[in-house]
């Protein structure tokens, strides 16, 4: 595993990781989460490499301004690393705010893109506040309250036990958010990036035309398992893979993803 940095055009010094050898796969994590989330579903030994940029205020990636922070930003500072690190095409996929990242990429930078993975996606063609409420509101509890009080106040709000009812996964990453090492950075990220959207319109989504996985899974508040079957059906091709709900069953939630991914990624960017 190797480990470094890089400054962008605007001065924002980014963490990134890379490990592994062969085909490229630049391989995204969701909103908030560490290192940890997007290593843990990824396929060992299939000849890949894995490049993990740490977005903005996430890992010991500056925040930079905050006003900047924006889906779009992101996905400008992740094809700033391909070309710091001399990649001229990956496949390109992750989780959440990765899959975000990701759709936005192959929309707008096609021919950097070899292959496209959305997984647990939380947007489709727009805005997806509703859904993603819990993390503005999370985000001024922790403003106002700070770490533990914000907590336990949280814990008895109408947007915490909404969610709670559908998803004790999602519950549990809203709450893990008060205990989240850098809260300087937490809410401006809460603040802003849960009222954004890709920016990628559904006559966009379907005119992608690199080979695609859609991964969902039920029991998902934030991350609808319709809105991935929504997005399968909208790119021509793409593959569907439904999995077990970390809810129901974390081991078999890692090992489906994981084999998901095994049985997409590895070879030419022309396979389906």
């Amino acid at each position: 595993m190797t480990a470094g940095t890089f400054t962008t055009a605007d001065g924002c010094a980014l963490a990134f990781d890379v490990e592994g050898k062969g085909q490229p796969v630049l391989w995204q994590h969701g909103l908030g989460a560490p290192l940890d989330q997007p290593v843990e579903v990824f396929p060992e030994n299939t000849g890949l490499q894995r490049i993990t940029l740490m977005c903005r205020g996430h890992g010991a990636s500056a925040l930079g301004d905050p006003s900047r922070l924006s889906i779009a930003q992101f996905a400008d500072d992740a094809l700033a690393l391909l070309d710091h690190l001399g990649i001229e095409q990956a496949a390109v996929g992750g989780i959440s705010l990765g899959a975000a990242i990701s759709l936005r990429l192959a929309s707008f930078h096609a021919q950097r893109v070899a292959k496209l993975v959305l997984a647990r996606p939380a947007w489709v063609d727009g805005p997806s506040i509703e859904r993603q409420h819990g993390y503005h509101v999370a985000a001024q509890y922790l403003e106002k309250y700070g770490v533990d009080e914000g907590a336990e106040r949280f814990r008895a709000a109408p947007e915490f036990l909404e969610v709670m009812a559908a998803s004790p996964d999602n519950a549990a990453s809203l709450i893990g958010f008060f205990r989240r090492p850098r809260p300087d950075t937490t809410i401006p990220l809460l603040s802003r990036i849960p009222l954004d959207w890709p920016g990628v319109s559904r006559a966009q989504i379907a005119a992608i035309r690199q080979p695609a996985l859609v991964i969902g899974n039920d029991q998902d508040y934030v991350h609808p398992l319709a809105y991935a079957r929504e997005l399968a059906g909208l790119i021509p091709g793409a593959r569907l893979a439904e999995i077990t709900s970390k809810t129901i069953d974390r081991a078999a939630y890692v090992a489906e993803f994981r084999n998901a991914l095994a049985g997409f990624l590895p070879g030419r960017g022309g396979d389906r």
